[in-house]
C-alpha cells in the first residue's frame, strides 16, 4: 500500500483515545506504522485491537521522562526506525486546581504544567537526542490549545493550562531555530474546542454550546471533529512538509478570527 507516510514509523504519544487515536488511523492509512501511548491500560489494549498489527500500544505517563526514550526504542526495536513524533497528550487541570489565576493551587499548577508542558519536554528531548545521536533528519509535531494564543475568559479560564500551552508554542519555535540546519523539524497543531474525552464538560453545557456556534462558525458552526486535525496532523509529519519548520497551524473552525457572541438571557 501506498500513501504518504510510506516506510515511516511514527510515535503518537497520548494516541490511544481522542486526537491521538484519530491521527493514529489516519496514519496507518497513510501507510505508516505507530507506535502509540496512552494512559489508562484498558484504553491502551482497545487501542491496540483496534489499530492492528501494524501498530504497537502500550499503557504509560506521558509525564513519566522514561516513557517516550521507551517508545522511541520499541519504534526501532519492533519496526526498524524512527521518523516522526507527534505529541498529543495533555489534558485539563481544573480538577486539581487549575482556574483563574486568584485561584488556582500551588498543586493545580505543578500538575498542569506537568501534564501539558513538561511532558512535551521530555518527548520532544527523547526525540531530538535519537534524531541527533543517529544524525537523521525527522519530524516533532505537538498539539496546542487555541487558549495558548487567543483567551476565552467568561467559559475557558483555566490559566495554569492556557501558560503551559503558551510554552508548547515556545519550546517548539526555540527547538525549530536550532535543529533546523540538522533537517530536524519541529512544528505546532492547534486546536479549538474537539469532542474528545477531555471537553465533556464544554461539549455537554449547552450555553457553551450556544456560544461555539459563533465561536467557531466554520461547518456551520460546531465543535470540531478529532478528524479534522487529521491532514494537518499528516502533512507536517510527512515530506510534504520538508521545507517547513517552527509554525503554528490554528484547526481552529474559525476561533481565532471571531469574536463569539454570549447568549441573552431573559432578566425578566
Amino acid at each position: 500500500m501506498e500513501g504518504k507516510l510510506q516506510n515511516k514509523i511514527i510515535v503518537i504519544i497520548g494516541g490511544t483515545a481522542g486526537i491521538g487515536l484519530s491521527a493514529a488511523r489516519a496514519c496507518l492509512a497513510e501507510a505508516a506504522r505507530v507506535v502509540t501511548v496512552g494512559r489508562d491500560p484498558d484504553v491502551a489494549a482497545a487501542a491496540q485491537q483496534t489499530l492492528g498489527q501494524d501498530a504497537f500500544t502500550f499503557a504509560g505517563d506521558a509525564a513519566d521522562p522514561e516513557i517516550a526514550p521507551r517508545a522511541i526504542r520499541d519504534a526501532v526495536e519492533r519496526f526498524g526506525g524512527f521518523d516522526g513524533l507527534y505529541h498529543v497528550a495533555g489534558g485539563s487541570g481544573r480538577r486539581e486546581g487549575d482556574g483563574p489565576l486568584h485561584q488556582i493551587t500551588n498543586e493545580g499548577w505543578r500538575y498542569t504544567l506537568d501534564l501539558n508542558l513538561t511532558s512535551i519536554f521530555y518527548s520532544n528531548r527523547a526525540a531530538a537526542q535519537h534524531f541527533v545521536k543517529k544524525r537523521t533528519s525527522g519530524a516533532i509535531l505537538n498539539l496546542g490549545s487555541i487558549l495558548g494564543e487567543f483567551p476565552s475568559p467568561k467559559y475557558f479560564a483555566t490559566h495554569a493550562y492556557a501558560a503551559a500551552k503558551a510554552g508548547v508554542i515556545g519550546l517548539t519555535r526555540s527547538a525549530a531555530a536550532y535543529y533546523a540546519a540538522q533537517n530536524i523539524r519541529f512544528n505546532v497543531l492547534v486546536p479549538a474546542l474537539v469532542d474528545t474525552p477531555m471537553s465533556e464538560r464544554a461539549v455537554t453545557d449547552q450555553e457553551i454550546i450556544a456560544f461555539i456556534k459563533t465561536k467557531q462558525p466554520l461547518g456551520g458552526g460546531r465543535v470540531g471533529e478529532t478528524a479534522d486535525l487529521d491532514a494537518a496532523a499528516i502533512f507536517f509529519l510527512c515530506d510534504d512538509s520538508k521545507f517547513v519548520t517552527g509554525q503554528v497551524l490554528a484547526v481552529d473552525g474559525g476561533w481565532s478570527v471571531s469574536e463569539g457572541q454570549y447568549e441573552l438571557r431573559n432578566r425578566s
